[in-house]
């Protein structure tokens, strides 16, 4: 076990935690912050994405002693009201079906708006490519970006 002060959501925890365990589980488990899933558990999905720093990565495959002072945020921490762009487009174009994989393609959607602000249709589709939706929703994802994107 190790002591490891994290920035999550812009808040400061401290926890005494094994340093191999997955921040998919350090969110999940110890800080109940249960929006980031866990769906394949080998970083193929794209279910637990989070961002470290600005840029999106498969929480299941960081262990907590990899963070350092890089900052995390969850989609519990992307907009205080559930009102970033992204969500509001999310909700307006009927995004989620089971909504299993949302959480963690509108985090991997934020942090290519980060990066790139008006993305084209083609880097939409290569940021996206590997974050899988169950569902096959991903023309309204898509749009939902572009539409998050010009607001």
């Amino acid at each position: 076990m190790a002591i490891f002060n994290l920035k999550i959501n812009g808040k400061e925890q401290q926890l005494d935690i094994d340093p191999s365990t997955p921040m998919l589980w350090v969110l999940r488990d110890h800080l109940k912050l249960v929006g980031t899933k866990y769906g394949c558990g080998i970083a193929q999905c794209g279910s637990c994405t989070i961002l470290m720093g600005d840029v999106a990565v498969r929480s299941c495959q960081v262990p907590v002693s990899t963070v350092g002072n890089q900052s995390i945020t969850t989609i519990e921490g992307l907009s205080e009201k559930g009102d970033h762009p992204l969500q509001k487009a999310w909700l307006e174009l009927d995004v989620p079906q089971c909504g299993y994989c949302q959480s963690g393609q509108i985090m991997n959607a934020a942090a290519l708006l980060r990066a790139n602000p008006n993305p084209t249709d083609e880097e939409i589709e290569a940021s996206m490519n590997g974050n899988i939706c169950r569902c096959g929703t991903y023309t309204r994802i898509k749009a939902a970006i572009k539409s998050a994107a010009n607001s």
